[in-house]
């Protein structure tokens, strides 16, 4: 393998014992020179004995151990601004400019069958706790004593800095993001026999990416009058506070009455909803899931045995990610082929009937809040046009009831759910196609992130994902609490 260990110049610094591998592609070694001295790559000129390094290829530079490479560019805030642009009329705009304009969010360019990455990152960043999280999180892409890239760590801190580009409005090229996934997960830089990235699983990609930045994101700490030390540390990660959920599981041997049914928990980022001949929605789905038969080892029986696993949720979490199994392994063709068959999600979802006595009864106050809200929003609709005709329609203020139990921080207490991003694939396998990211802006606004195409949409357009054909398929949901807005009363009535 021809790694070196080579001096690199910038400026007045100079980094010594910085690993090489002429193997890999030249921009990962860029990305390795912006975790040392955080300027962009697309903003170094990496130069040794009068040659420049280019993005594609080493060409004819020659390395060896010890040999000292200069790098010129500057960090992104140390370049001078731009002097202000003459106004654009919104006929004159291109897209990107358009999407700034109508206040859009940016785009991911594609860098050659990384969608499922962009699409990924979409869908995560509708989540705010999340976003606050990794703003707070200091750690660079690696340690400064030497080149070595904790996974965790440098996609955690590279997630965090494409978020701040992103939130410029322009769409940009996830550069630095793919480049630390492909080292931390080889299989996701297999290249193709014509020399391309090859397409890999968005979920598998969701996955190792909240696996990552659940080591790295502490907890969310409880607010001063909430919450004892005991209580503080019932999480270890952000993760698991507002990702994670609990089962409560038995299992039931259906072929000895003498065997005791064993209880356990299990912890779970994401339901499973398997598509079967019957299941045409999603509820169905996860609910066919939850009880299930398996076989194990008897110990009564001595032998294995068929038994029936039951799981019930008993802690719901913030954000509940669904992922709809569409994919099964397929022998002839070596392919993860797709189920195209059309299963139906909702909007707003439901989960008190996969939960268990104990949780629905702590869901139940809460629940009632929703009804009596509902119930009241109802007869104030009949009244409406009488205070329109009349003149004195008022605007109504609202405070946010918390959605999570007092004393567990990032938990649903009700049950209900809105769906807040949906990423799709379209096409025939998992190792081909395109995925695309369909995130809830406000009310029934959507915006779809096709890469750096990035466009308005209604919720009518995201229902009709639903499957059935080779149109873009809902392939992961994302969940998150429905807010209970409470009125808050008038403290001058008018007489």
């Amino acid at each position: 393998m021809p790694q070196y260990s080579i001096k690199v110049k910038w400026g007045k610094e100079l980094f010594p014992n910085v690993e090489v591998n002429t193997d890999e592609e030249p921009m990962l070694f860029k990305a390795q020179l912006f975790a040392l001295t955080g300027v962009q790559p697309e903003r170094q000129k990496v130069m040794l004995k009068g040659m420049t390094l280019k993005d594609e290829d080493w060409g004819i530079m020659k390395l060896k151990d010890g040999v000292t490479v200069l790098m010129m560019g500057s960090k992104e805030e140390d370049v001078p601004m731009e002097p202000t642009e003459k106004p654009l009329f919104l006929e004159d705009m291109n897209e990107s400019e358009l999407a700034t304009a109508l206040d859009l969010p940016a785009g991911l360019t594609n860098l050659g069958n990384t969608c499922y990455l962009n699409a990924t990152v979409q869908c995560l960043k509708t989540v705010p706790e999340l976003r606050d999280a990794l703003k707070k999180f200091s750690g660079g892409l690696a340690p400064s004593s030497n080149t070595f890239i904790v996974p965790a760590q440098s996609i955690t801190a590279s997630l965090r800095d494409l978020y701040e580009g992103m939130d410029k409005g322009a769409s940009l090229p996830p550069v630095v993001l793919v480049q630390m996934v492909h080292l931390a997960f080889p299989r996701f830089a297999e290249k193709s026999e014509h020399g391309g990235f090859q397409q890999q699983d968005a979920n598998e990609c969701w996955t190792e990416i909240i696996r990552m930045l659940k080591e790295k994101l502490p907890p969310k700490e409880y607010p001063n009058e909430i919450g004892d030390g005991e209580q503080r540390s019932k999480h270890s990660s952000l993760i698991e506070q507002y990702f994670g959920g609990t089962f409560d599981t038995e299992l039931k041997c259906i072929e000895s009455e003498e065997e005791t049914p064993s209880k356990g928990k299990e912890d779970f980022l994401q339901l499973s909803c398997f598509i079967s001949t019957d299941v045409k929605y999603m509820h169905s789905g996860l609910r066919n899931k939850m009880q299930e038969q398996i076989t194990k080892h008897s110990s009564t029986l001595g032998r294995d045995a068929i038994y029936t696993k039951t799981s019930k949720i008993s802690r719901l979490p913030a954000y509940l990610t669904i992922q709809f199994v569409r994919f099964y392994y397929k022998e002839k063709g070596a392919i993860n082929a797709k189920i195209l068959k059309d299963v139906k999600f909702p909007l707003e979802f439901d989960a008190f009937e996969l939960c268990s006595p104990e949780l629905q009864q702590k869901l139940i106050p809460v629940r009632d809040k929703f009804k009596e809200l509902e119930d009241k929003q109802v007869e104030e609709a009949r009244n409406l046009k009488d205070k329109r005709n009349k003149g004195d329609e008022k605007e109504e203020k609202t405070k946010q009831e918390p959605f999570c139990f007092e004393n567990d921080l990032g938990s649903n207490n009700s049950g209900y759910y809105t769906l807040q991003a949906v990423l799709t694939h379209q096409g025939r396998s998992s190792s081909s196609g395109h995925y695309v990211a369909w995130v809830r802006q406000k009310g029934d606004t959507w915006i779809k992130c096709d890469d750096d195409n990035v466009s308005i949409i209604t919720s009518e357009d995201v229902l009709k994902l639903s499957g059935g054909g080779d149109w873009h398929c809902a392939y992961v949901l994302l969940y998150g609490p429905r807010l209970l807005e409470i009125p808050i009363p008038d403290e001058n009535p008018t007489e």
